[in-house]
């Protein structure tokens, strides 16, 4: 049997779920929290959470004349509220409902002078239960929480060296807290045709903003296999995608998820986990881009193409 390469840990979604969505429903609030206060940029780019050396951040958020940040620090399990004035404020993270972990962030932020309203309840879920009102979701194990993160640090790794081979308009590596996925979006530049939203609990606007143009996105989600999944779509999606060959051969199309899915075990296993990815993000994209007749030779550059004179 082959085993797994250091550096990628394994976690099974169902030794974690219950810590996973109480996880989503507190990024959701930060997020959300970013939102209120960064200015509107395309495609909801001021939205996302970032990966860090200790976990998740909002990065600097412009308030007044200064700023404030917002991380999750997953090796203390705290979350950390502070500001360029020298303001900090700290949230255990432990075992909660959400409900009292809403309160707790809203009144740091109060103390900080950091006054914010968002839509207090989450996006793209069924049910969305009102954060105040959510006694639901209440589980954290920090051990599982750690390894979620070092899951996204490993894929953060592989995907930000792809996203470097790209030269057209080409999103920043980041977690989309709707879905609380790692995302990276490639664009051929053209406009797309008008998103038909329909995600739950999600204003179709919403997605007609974040579908605007023509894409290839993929990422890292803690679902959609035994322990999470790599995915890879198109939109539109041109004729033939779905029946395009990628690899590596554990890769498959999902007409369910309407994407192409490679199970994270078949990367933490191969015999070259970055090999593995590198090949499932390589082909889906070609994938895209050779159906959909995007202008490759104008969006794409050599990766090595200064090695001679480092």
């Amino acid at each position: 049997m082959t085993q797994p390469s250091a550096g990628w840990p394994r976690l099974r979604v169902a030794d974690w779920s219950e810590t996973r969505d109480t996880l989503h429903m507190w990024t959701q609030i930060v997020g959300k929290i970013r939102l209120a206060h960064a200015p509107m940029v395309n495609h909801w780019w001021q939205a996302p959470l970032y990966v860090t050396p200790r976990g998740l951040s909002t990065s600097a958020v412009p308030c007044g004349h200064g700023a404030f940040d917002i991380e999750f620090d997953f090796l203390a399990h705290r979350l950390h509220v502070r500001t360029s004035d020298g303001g900090d404020r700290q949230v255990a993270l432990e075992p909660k409902p959400v409900a009292r972990f809403y309160t707790e962030v809203m009144r740091s932020l109060d103390e900080l002078g950091v006054p914010t309203r968002i839509r207090a309840r989450p996006n793209e879920v069924e049910p969305a239960i009102p954060f105040a009102e959510d006694e639901r979701h209440a589980s954290y194990d920090p051990h599982a929480a750690q390894l979620f993160w070092r899951q996204l640090l490993q894929a953060h790794r592989v995907i930000s060296r792809f996203r470097s081979r790209f030269i057209g308009k080409v999103s920043p590596v980041h977690v989309f807290w709707g879905a609380l996925d790692l995302a990276c979006t490639r664009f051929s530049g053209r406009r797309a045709p008008r998103h038909p939203g329909g995600v739950p609990n999600c204003p179709d606007w919403v997605m007609v903003e974040g579908y605007s143009h023509e894409l290839s996105s993929c990422g890292f989600w803690p679902g959609g296999a035994e322990e999470g999944a790599f995915y890879a779509y198109a939109y539109p999606e041109p004729d033939g995608f779905a029946d395009r060959p990628v690899g590596p051969d554990a890769a498959f199309y999902s007409r369910e998820n309407g994407q192409f899915l490679l199970p994270y075990e078949a990367v933490a296993t191969a015999a070259d986990p970055d090999g593995a990815l590198t090949e499932f993000l390589e082909t889906t994209y070609a994938a895209a881009a050779d159906l959909g007749g995007w202008d490759r030779a104008a969006l794409e550059a050599d990766p090595h193409r200064w090695d001679d004179h480092r």
